[in-house]
């Protein structure tokens, strides 16, 4: 498989799932910020970006690129943030920024310092609690990782990085170097997108063997393993292929979100979420829900997502409505006999580090089936009792009721059967 190559020269295409990676990447960058500036008493912000693929910044439409992409946002939510913190009494917050743009194809970075100097002249004129370093580099990105991790940590941004490692194929990033990046750093996140037509030459021996065994435990046969284009528009194929990235991906013990773009023609992009925070895993999933049919999923829609038999009623997810319902539904079983299985309480912080990984529900349905079920109860740390959803903090405490309902019936010891 050829990876595809963008010729920024002559001004590149903007395809669908590039849209589609684009908003995304947006709308989950603003509430990073937002999240990352949200305490009242702080001053500063301080954080790195790395665009290991960056481009020219612009498309031949006009359209930004993910460098463009990321300024813009910085620039919008450092005024909004201020504007609000004013209008509260609060001081203003400093967001200081090390923006690192690599690209490989040669000449791409000076296309890219053209285009984006607009923007960073708009800033450095307009937004004086802006500051913005930017480094650039023209190397293959695993030549250039060292230089880059070097530049990070030796400038005083080792604490909150953000990766966008938008990679034309497949095999231009390491998993090693994905390894290397959730241990070096304090809070590290990544966005990685790779061509799933390339997922059997990224993947390990052991993983192609483990997806051939799923793909027929899925009844999806094909002569050879490697020609994954005869089973791309297969749902079987979506889910057995999605357990396989994730297990691949899990074993780095961070969130990873692994989730294909959704293509009614065929999934042919991943664009894979990792983070150490809970919280980020959390926001990341309301936005592919903000962002109906832009990611898809194959299974079930509650908790253990990746956990279903195939002669079970495993359906696509695709973050829409419809979806987010049958997701409650399952969620009003998932979150008592996930209780159950530990025990009888448990603080909500460490019900989501124990959940997150394993679903991919919006935090309002999770939050809803808590409050409707009639078999939990939500204690604050006063010990008063949680009646709304949107109350719900990390820590209170989660609890299974005492009185008997349909599903302590079902489990009168109070244990229910793990999946």
């Amino acid at each position: 498989m050829v990876a595809k190559v963008y010729e920024w020269e002559d001004g590149a295409e903007l395809d669908e799932h590039s849209k589609r990676k684009h908003k995304v990447l947006r709308e989950y960058f603003s509430d990073y910020l937002r999240i990352r500036c949200q305490n009242p008493n702080q001053e500063r912000f301080r954080m790195a970006i790395v665009d290991g693929f960056c481009g020219a910044g612009k498309y031949r439409c006009g359209a930004p690129g993910s460098p463009l992409i990321f300024l813009e946002t910085l620039y919008a939510v450092s005024n909004s943030l201020n504007i609000e913190r004013a209008a509260q009494g609060l001081r203003a917050i400093q967001i200081d920024v090390l923006l690192i743009l690599n690209d490989a194809t040669p000449g791409v970075v000076d296309l890219c310092k053209e285009n984006i100097a607009g923007q960073l002249g708009e800033i450095r004129e307009q937004a004086d609690k802006l500051n913005i370093e930017v480094f650039y580099l023209s190397q293959e990105f695993e030549v250039a990782y060292p230089s880059i991790k070097a530049t990070i940590e030796n400038r005083g941004y080792k604490n909150s990085v953000f990766f966008n490692l938008d990679q034309c194929g497949h095999s231009l990033v390491e998993l090693d170097t994905i390894s290397d990046i959730l241990t070096s750093f304090a809070a590290p996140e990544i966005i990685l997108t790779f061509m799933i037509q390339a997922l059997l030459t990224y993947l390990p021996k052991t993983d192609q063997d483990a997806l051939q065994r799923r793909l027929e435990r899925f009844g999806v046969s094909v002569p050879s393993i490697d020609n994954v284009e005869e089973c791309m528009t297969n749902q079987a194929w979506l889910g057995a292929a999605e357990r396989t990235v994730y297990n691949a991906m899990s074993r780095f013990g961070v969130y990873v979100s692994p989730f294909s773009i959704n293509n009614p023609t065929g999934w042919r992009y991943w664009l894979i979420h990792f983070a150490k925070k809970t919280r980020a895993r959390q926001v990341y999933n309301n936005i592919l829900h903000r962002n109906s049919s832009a990611q898809a999923h194959f299974g079930r829609a509650g908790l253990d997502m990746l956990h279903y038999d195939p002669n079970e009623d495993a359906t696509l997810y695709l973050f829409k409505d419809e979806d987010r319902k049958r997701a409650t539904e399952q969620l009003y079983d998932d979150i008592p006999r996930r209780l159950a299985n530990s025990g009888d309480a448990i603080q909500v912080e460490d019900f989501y580090q124990d959940i997150y990984n394993h679903t991919p529900a919006h935090s309002d349905d999770i939050h809803q089936a808590i409050i409707k079920s009639p078999d939990l109860t939500v204690i604050t740390p006063n010990g008063g009792e949680r009646r709304v959803a949107n109350t719900i903090h990390p820590g209170d405490t989660l609890k299974l009721k005492p009185q008997r309902s349909f599903f302590s019936i079902l489990f009168p010891n109070g244990k229910a059967d793990k999946e």
